[in-house]
């Protein structure tokens, strides 16, 4: 037999003596490379004044790349989300690193040659599949080296996820301006120079975290801990469902729709964010300004994310999750409402409100996997997780589409600043209140989805 390459999962395989501590880096290696994602805002207005200049629909048509991209990300989690589990976090963060990378780089061909359609292409659909192939890997091996601290392992992912744009949106907005792609005299070869720079620079980052990675033994465990200690803590439901049953549940759909609209609210505000605050804060203010504090914004915004994964999540394990699921949707329509009704009279409530939204936005990604536990027991809830991030794909559209294309839309019947927001922002308050609904019609599972009571049912799902 022929020896295992070095991507298979055979080779990474840790000696007794390696440190779980080093499996973090490696993950957020990855997380914090593709959570750049969040940061395309920053990219809307430059592509607007080059390639898009003089579209009525160039609101629309520059969220293109990154609506694809959520899209692919769901599409891919799901189609490759066996092979990775198979072949290994090795070859998948390959894989991620090399889809995501080479997505910057087809864009960057795209801005030098004047088709828009290859950035779409570059970094939605090829970029997009690293998105995806990215998310699941780093999540499934870190629980896997902390059977201990679950909690902790993926709100280390999920952290670096939503924290990518701390990092994308300056970095960014400094590539742009150095290379003369934003502002009045942007030029695409500009914007081809910073997407031919990150492409490169996001090879790097990510290529420690497949250098590093390892996977436990399969007899291993934490010094000291005992897993017969360990006390589950009570479910919804104590049986277990298939994932094939769990999708022919209501419980199934309702969550879906609850964290389709939690997404869809937040997403809609991410993925314009530089925009929004000029818009409603544009005034006398000169335009390098205000681009500069734009991009500030997007990374606060990123913060908030960031930070709602890990605050909020972990509340839920007191609260539990159908109340902390009533927090975020009923509080985030009232926001939503606040930012109505205040527009661009105070600053620091915008941004207070802002932030919580998008709180709650990383939040509902961090909390719905031990929703679905509780829900579905611990038997195949990875596979069922995988199924729900289609919701996922689906809010990726609706966002940018009710934001963008209102705004667009508004504009072009002479509306600006806040106004062109007031409609975008009633739509999201009514699927908040929709999501809320939804929330409370969630019960336990029937027995008939029940999984025969059987030894031979392992408790092994996926936490992708």
């Amino acid at each position: 037999m022929a020896d295992a390459g070095f991507l298979d999962r055979s080779r990474i395989v840790a000696p007794a003596n390696w440190s779980r501590w080093l499996v973090p880096p490696a993950a957020l290696s990855i997380h914090l490379a593709i959570g750049q994602a969040y940061a395309w805002s920053v990219f809307k207005d430059p592509l607007s004044a080059t390639l898009l200049k003089g579209s009525s629909w160039a609101g629309t048509l520059s969220a293109l790349p990154f609506t694809l991209g959520i899209v692919m990300l769901g599409v891919s989690a799901a189609v490759f989300g066996t092979a990775v589990d198979h072949r290994g976090p090795r070859w998948a963060m390959v894989v991620a690193t090399a889809c995501f990378s080479t997505g910057f780089l087809v864009s960057a061909a795209g801005m030098a040659l004047g088709q828009y359609w290859l950035v779409v292409v570059g970094y939605g659909f090829i970029g997009g599949i690293g998105l995806g192939i990215g998310y699941i890997s780093p999540v499934s091996t870190l629980i896997k080296w902390f059977p201990d601290r679950p909690g902790l392992a993926t709100g280390i992912a999920i952290m670096g996820f939503g924290g990518g744009a701390l990092i994308a949106s300056p970095w960014s907005s400094s590539l742009l301006t150095s290379f003369g792609g934003s502002g009045a005299g942007a030029h695409p070869g500009g914007i081809a120079k910073t997407f031919l720079v990150m492409g490169i620079g996001y090879a790097i980052f990510m290529s420690m975290g497949w250098l590093l990675i390892r996977v436990p033994a399969d007899d291993w465990k934490p010094a000291g801990w005992d897993p017969a200690s360990v006390r589950e803590k009570p479910l919804v439901t104590t049986a277990q469902v298939s994932a094939r049953n769990a999708i022919k549940t209501p419980q199934f759909w309702l969550l879906w729709v609850v964290l389709c609209f939690n997404v869809t609210a937040g997403i809609g505000i991410l993925e314009r964010a530089a925009p929004i605050y000029q818009d409603f804060f544009r005034g006398d203010t000169p335009a390098k300004t205000l681009t500069t504090i734009a991009a500030g914004f997007v990374a606060i915004l990123s913060l908030a994310n960031m930070l709602g994964r890990f605050v909020w999540s972990s509340t839920s394990d007191v609260v539990g999750r159908k109340n902390i699921y009533r927090f975020y949707l009923g509080v985030g329509a009232v926001l939503y409402l606040v930012l109505l009704f205040a527009g661009n009279a105070n600053k620091a409530v915008f941004l207070i409100a802002a932030m919580l939204i998008l709180s709650f936005y990383g939040a509902g990604f961090a909390t719905v996997p031990a929703y679905l536990r509780d829900l579905f027991g611990t038997f195949e809830v990875g596979a069922i997780h995988g199924r729900l991030l289609t919701a996922w794909s689906v809010a990726g559209v609706l966002g940018p589409i009710i934001v963008d294309a209102i705004a667009d839309k508004q504009k072009a019947a002479g509306l600006s600043g806040p106004r062109l927001y007031v409609l975008s922002f009633d739509i999201m308050i009514g699927l908040l209140i929709v999501g809320f609904i939804c929330n409370e019609l969630i019960k336990p599972v029937d027995s008939k989805f029940h999984e025969p009571a059987s030894g031979d049912l392992a408790p092994a799902g996926r936490a992708e």
